[in-house]
């Protein structure tokens, strides 16, 4: 994993380039910060000035190579690439309150735009007048949409808001795609239908992620929960209530595993493999080392006389010193992530390293003697590979037992005594 730091701004929001030598971040005001990676340093190439209130989303399509930006300015922009500068193309998205996130569709053929007007733009370019329309989806949507993500299928659309609802809807446009085939969310599509709506998140919903197949949604609330619907298994929900602050954002990273992040400063991973099998797996921050090894005794004693502390430092053992605000993908295919980047409050970039442990199981032979019977039988037991091999000759008694384990390269050999 890297750190590196933006300056003392928070981040609100970041989005990479397709070969991930550049970022675009906005440090929480109407502007959007090109950097390139040279060698080890991160240098500011472009910034995007067209927008006159604070930036609230961006993303960055990979294969057009286009930026799409919204603010609370209640405006969208389109930024395209020419002769070495970015130029921006105003999109018609007709609201009248200030965007909140933004998110181009897999096809890159159309994006959609939350807002406060309790609307979901859904827009797409029209060639024959040569500028960007929008569609509106209104229906059911009582408040402030927070969050979005597209299905695999470039129809579906999800979007969690701040009704304390979570829906699925169909953004299906026909003047620019083909008709959608059914999914395990529905088969009927038109504009704007709900295929999704859990009415009881339990909080603003801050996040939203599709699983690569499309058949997941996880989702985030304000009440600390991680939350996932299952429509191959008939949209079943199955919510788990954390012991940690908040999460803020949520990310598929590979079929089964979650990564969730917010107001602890640190990710964390879950694991889904059913309905009510919605599990946490770990933290999976390193904590930072501390200096107290190395004080020296007279530091010792100054701290805890001016400072009622043995330590001269008020960082938090993690690193990132703020919330995190945004994950998003580095690397890796969206079936198989390898990398992913967190920005946060404290104005740092970091990049984390995925990695799913695998445990190995091997057997042990367990020999069960009876003295009453005079008989014996033998059982197999599977075990993690990390339990194995057994120290040698080990004994350990019971009230009536006594068990001798003896090592060997692939399995155990015991022998149980009742």
């Amino acid at each position: 994993m890297s750190l590196y730091s933006f300056g003392l701004e928070p981040l609100s929001c970041h989005a990479w380039n397709k070969d991930k030598t550049q970022i675009a971040i906005s440090p929480n005001n109407n502007v959007v910060t090109i950097y390139e990676k040279k060698g080890k340093e991160w240098s500011k190439i472009h910034e995007l000035t067209e927008h006159s209130g604070r930036i609230t989303g961006i993303d960055w399509a990979p294969e057009s190579n286009r930026i799409v930006t919204c603010a609370s300015d209640r405006n969208a922009y389109v930024w395209t690439l020419k002769d070495g500068m970015w130029k921006p193309t105003l999109v018609l998205v007709r609201i009248n309150r200030a965007a909140t996130c933004v998110k181009w569709s897999p096809l890159e053929n159309k994006f959609a735009l939350g807002s406060g007007a309790r609307i979901i733009s859904v827009c797409y370019f029209e060639e024959e007048n040569d500028w960007w329309l929008s569609k509106h989806i209104k229906k059911a949507i009582r408040s402030t949409v927070l969050s979005l993500d597209w299905h695999p299928n470039n129809i579906l659309l999800a979007a969690g808001s701040a009704d304390l609802h979570c829906r699925v809807f169909s953004a299906y446009i026909k003047d620019i795609e083909d008709k959608p085939g059914p999914t395990a969310w529905g088969a009927k599509m038109p504009f704007g239908e709900v295929l999704l709506e859990h009415k009881d998140c339990g909080g603003w919903v801050h996040s939203v992620s599709f699983s690569p197949s499309g058949d997941q949604l996880a989702w985030v609330a304000h009440n600390s929960s991680i939350t996932v619907a299952d429509a191959a298994q008939g949209k079943e929900v199955t919510q788990l209530t954390t012991n940690y602050l908040p999460l803020l954002s949520v990310l598929y990273v590979n079929p089964t595993e979650i990564v969730a992040a917010g107001h602890d400063c640190c990710p964390y991973q879950f694991t889904y493999k059913g309905p009510g099998a919605l599990e946490f797996v770990k933290k999976l921050d390193i904590p930072k080392q501390t200096s107290k090894g190395s004080m020296s005794a007279m530091q010792h004693f100054r701290n805890l006389d001016k400072r009622a502390t043995e330590e001269d430092s008020n960082e938090l053992p993690t690193l990132h010193q703020n919330s995190i605000t945004q994950l998003c993908v580095v690397s890796g295919e969206r079936a198989k992530v390898e990398k992913y980047s967190s920005v946060g409050l404290d104005g740092a970039m970091v990049i984390w390293e995925f990695k799913v442990q695998h445990v190995t199981l091997l057997y042990t032979k367990i020999t069960v003697f009876s003295r009453v019977l005079k008989d014996s039988w033998q059982v197999m037991l599977w075990l993690p590979s990390s339990f194995l091999p057994l120290p040698a000759i080990t004994h350990i008694s019971y009230p009536a037992i006594s068990v001798c384990k003896n090592s060997a390269t692939n399995h155990q050999t015991q022998t149980l005594f009742i």
